[in-house]
């Protein structure tokens, strides 16, 4: 088994592609070893020390880091731990658990939600989970989308940047009853 590796624009983060799929479908994130009960690979990764995050996506997992640890001295555990996970065909969830959208909106603004969802599907979340991570709609209201980021987009330098100028812009370019774009955590 071949693992590759690639930067993030989150230094903490580095995604690891271990050429299989991981999730196949949705995306689960973990920020601490008890919040990972449902998945034996994310456990196993929080035993590593310095490891302080851990996203699976569909054909791929971001681990973010502590300040304290280098990527040189965290990358061969965290690969050890993938190969042999992997190379065992142990299950990485123990229940389907993948984010998908949660949705709070009123039947008034069921269309827009709508218009929201397939432009973030089809526009931004390719694009962001490039970089190891998601976005996750959580919610519309009076004109404000609520938008969750994980993986390494999560504490990214740049995820305020992503989702005012890039998100934002495009979806009040589409949906004129988009006024603002928020993160929610």
């Amino acid at each position: 088994m071949f693992i590759q590796t690639e930067q993030t624009p989150n230094p903490a983060t580095l995604k690891f592609l271990p050429g299989r799929d991981v999730l196949g479908r949705g995306t689960a994130d973990f920020t601490s070893r008890e919040d990972a009960a449902r998945s034996p690979l994310a456990q196993r990764l929080f035993e590593i020390e310095g490891v302080v995050g851990v996203f699976l996506g569909a054909d791929f997992i971001t681990i973010t880091k502590t300040d304290a640890r280098d990527w040189f001295l965290l990358k061969p555990s965290i690969l050890g731990v993938v190969m042999e996970h992997f190379t065992a065909d142990r299950p990485v969830l123990l229940e389907d658990g993948g984010d998908g959208h949660a949705a709070a909106a009123s039947a008034d603004d069921e269309e827009i939600v709508e218009q929201i969802k397939e432009l973030l599907d089809t526009r931004v979340r390719p694009s962001v989970a490039q970089d190891g991570g998601d976005i996750t709609f959580q919610g519309f209201e009076r004109g404000v989308v609520y938008l969750a980021m994980k993986g390494a987009c999560s504490g990214c330098p740049s995820s305020t940047a992503t989702l005012k100028h890039g998100i934002e812009n495009m979806l009040r370019h589409y949906i004129p009853e988009v006024v603002e774009v928020r993160a929610v955590q």
